[in-house]
């Protein structure tokens, strides 16, 4: 009898990833899993996000499209979303079964209820220990996920994610550094670690920086990554452990949401701008040539101009490589849905333009400044005649080679150009990788 067929689509955060990562483990014993555009499939499992209104729409859309494309298929909306929904903060009638995050852990016992003819929100379940949550990575890539963390105890006025993803709890040191043992005997010579809040990881007396010294000790780990922390997890602790081992990236992508002290403090987020700009210059002491990446809110309530341009100046100032730019969208449920001067549609649009285009600006001049550098590049793909990657402080480089690479490899590129955000050279075979 041919096993039933899973298919799973992913929206959302580098957790998200992770987790249909191991949901996709944990199906495979029991289901063959299937491609997201399969002709046929028996389950869609849709992992969907509920940060912002943006993503509830995407959700909306992408389960349209698999019911018209697999009418007969049963929908299975877990994670964020559907605990959004159990909570009463929305709706989403797209799905057939709705599964909180804590199913993400007994998924194969969420599909056999949707299977058997389950239907609407499962109960509500404790969340599991975060040693039952192992993932093999994504297929075909170079870089893995490896969730150390979750929840987030911050509450910041705009975020439903201390709604539905509950209180911080960490994984133990133990279970994260054999996972990335097993990541790197897998074929994924980059593992980034990543969390909903990693400045809260604290498992037992370890704190974040004891978890990057840990993963050090894996054999054959060629790039260790940190996903997206918080100012207050920029410690001198943590900086010490980055600089102390090669295989650190030397990139932080550390949050900032707003430049201005009066909309920080609407936005509960616990620091000012000084203090943001500190934890920036800890770094840029102690790790001289790293890069850094951040979240931008334009639009969030009472925002008014000389807010917008205190923004405008951390992102002058610091010199992102990545920068990510929302327009704040009210997310019912929220402190910061009681709040008023809401600022009109049409000028967050025109302010996220200009933050991008000056990110833009500042961007080019940091990419400029390498050409003629040597780059040590992580080969992820080849297109045609063109190899690509990323160097260990995240600039995305596109290069020629006349050898015969090996997807994984670091190599040396030296940069000819800039682009406009991204930079361009040839693998330099005399100069050392490392």
């Amino acid at each position: 009898m041919p096993r039933l067929r899973v298919s799973i689509l992913t929206l959302g955060c580098r957790v998200n990833q992770y987790e249909s990562d191991a949901m996709r483990g944990r199906l495979s014993t029991d289901y063959t899993i299937a491609d997201a555009d399969a002709p046929e499939t028996d389950v869609i499992l849709l992992n969907a996000c509920t940060v912002t209104a943006l993503a509830e729409k995407k959700a909306r859309q992408t389960a349209r499209r698999a019911r018209r494309a697999h009418p007969d298929a049963v929908i299975v909306v877990v994670g964020c979303l559907a605990d959004a929904v159990a909570q009463g903060l929305t709706r989403f009638a797209e799905a057939d079964v709705l599964a909180g995050n804590a199913w993400k852990g007994r998924i194969e016992e969420a599909v056999a209820a949707a299977l058997d003819g389950g239907r609407g929100l499962l109960p509500t379940i404790g969340p599991g220990s975060l040693s039952r949550e192992r993932a093999d990575g994504p297929s075909g890539r170079v870089r893995a996920f490896l969730k150390i963390q979750d929840g987030c105890s911050r509450a910041c006025t705009y975020c439903r994610t201390t709604q539905v993803r509950g209180d911080p709890r960490s994984k133990p040191l133990n279970d994260i550094v054999r996972e990335a043992a097993d990541l790197v005997v897998g074929g994924y010579p980059e593992i980034v670690l990543t969390g909903i809040n990693l400045a809260e990881y604290a498992a037992g007396d370890a704190s974040l920086a004891d978890a990057v010294r840990a993963v050090f000790g894996v054999d054959d780990l060629k790039r260790l990554r940190l996903a997206s922390i918080d100012p207050s997890g920029v410690t001198e602790d943590l900086l010490d452990a980055i600089a102390s081992d090669p295989r650190a990236c030397r990139h932080l992508h550390v949050p900032l949401q707003s430049g201005d002290d009066g909309v920080l403090r609407r936005m509960a987020r616990g620091y000012s701008a000084a203090e943001y700009l500190a934890a920036i210059d800890r770094a840029r002491d102690r790790l001289p040539d790293a890069t850094f990446g951040a979240d931008v809110i334009v639009g969030f309530p009472g925002e008014d101009d000389d807010a917008f341009a205190a923004t405008c100046g951390v992102v002058d100032r610091v010199g992102y490589v990545n920068l990510h730019v929302f327009r704040y969208s009210v997310r019912p449920g929220t402190p910061a849905a009681r709040l008023d001067d809401d600022v009109p549609g049409d000028v967050k649009h025109r302010r996220s333009d200009a933050v991008i285009a000056r990110w833009r600006d500042g961007l080019r001049k940091l990419l400029d400044k390498r050409i003629g550098s040597i780059q040590h590049v992580l080969v992820e793909e080849r297109r045609g005649a063109v190899w690509q990657g990323y160097s260990d402080d995240y600039v995305p480089i596109r290069f020629a080679s006349s050898a015969a690479l090996t997807i994984g490899s670091i190599v040396p590129v030296r940069i000819a150009h800039a682009g406009e955000q991204h930079l361009e050279g040839v693998h330099d075979d005399r100069a050392d990788a490392g």
